[in-house]
């Protein structure tokens, strides 16, 4: 009995340092493999360097091509905003944080000038064609990524910037507020309707009380500043415009 306690001893202690063995082999191994991704990693970093500095006048210039690298790098999972300096990538390695601080204060500019028509909410394609005329010829052309990518710049300020979609449009509040839920049905038919809306085309659509129309509308001209009130509509007597949603010669 003894004896063959003792062989069990050993048969235990034999297995407990093949398990040793094991989780060191696993172990080396592990860090072989860390220390081969952090390899790859940083030739890949390099690759992409040399390809944004080689292009990055294209980049900075040419809004499609600026486009298909950001998708490229979209990805493969690289978020060119994202990194140790502020700007990102964009500073970091294109050089391209002072293009994206002046577009930001252009996308500002913008919706602060137009927010006494607008309360504060205006179109994407608005924007986009305001802000390309204010940079001019010279200041390359920009697309809808460009304004999204601008604007998450911007949520940090905490000011309110943000994009919203509204009746499958995009659109732009920089003001520190959530459209409510009734606002929301409203623009939409005021995208419908080319920027006009009145109580009976809300009652008829929607099936609400005549009360509950009135107040949202109310609302959104006295509290939100998102519509004008026309009281001599030769139409329909009293009607209300929402200007973000009507065309202003674009």
């Amino acid at each position: 009995m003894l004896r063959r306690g003792g062989v069990g001893i050993a048969a235990f202690e034999r297995a407990e340092q093949s398990n040793r063995s094991f989780a060191q082999l696993s172990s080396a191994l592990s860090q072989s493999q860390v220390n081969h991704l952090h390899a790859q990693l940083a030739h890949f970093r390099s690759a992409l360097a040399d390809f944004a500095s080689t292009h990055r006048n294209s980049i900075k210039n040419d809004p499609v091509f600026r486009q298909a690298f950001q998708q490229m790098c979209a990805s493969i999972g690289v978020d060119p905003l994202a990194g140790p300096r502020k700007g990102g990538w964009w500073a970091e390695m294109l050089g391209l944080g002072d293009w994206q601080h002046e577009l930001g204060v252009q996308i500002v500019d913008v919706c602060v000038s137009t927010r006494e028509r607008n309360g504060g909410l205006i179109e994407m394609s608005e924007l986009v064609h305001t802000v390309s005329k204010l940079r001019g010829v010279h200041g390359g052309g920009i697309t809808e990524d460009d304004v999204l990518r601008s604007i998450k710049t911007l949520e940090p300020l905490g000011a309110g910037y943000q994009v919203v979609e509204v009746g499958g449009k995009k659109m732009v509040r920089s003001v520190v507020k959530e459209l409510d839920e009734d606002q929301s049905v409203i623009l939409a038919i005021a995208q419908v309707e080319g920027g006009r809306v009145v109580e009976d085309i809300i009652v008829q659509r929607k099936g609400w009380t005549r009360e509950r129309a009135k107040a949202a509308l109310e609302n959104m001209v006295h509290r939100d500043g998102l519509c004008w009130l026309d009281d001599q509509d030769e139409q329909f007597g009293r009607s209300y415009w929402v200007p973000s949603t009507m065309q202003w010669g674009l």
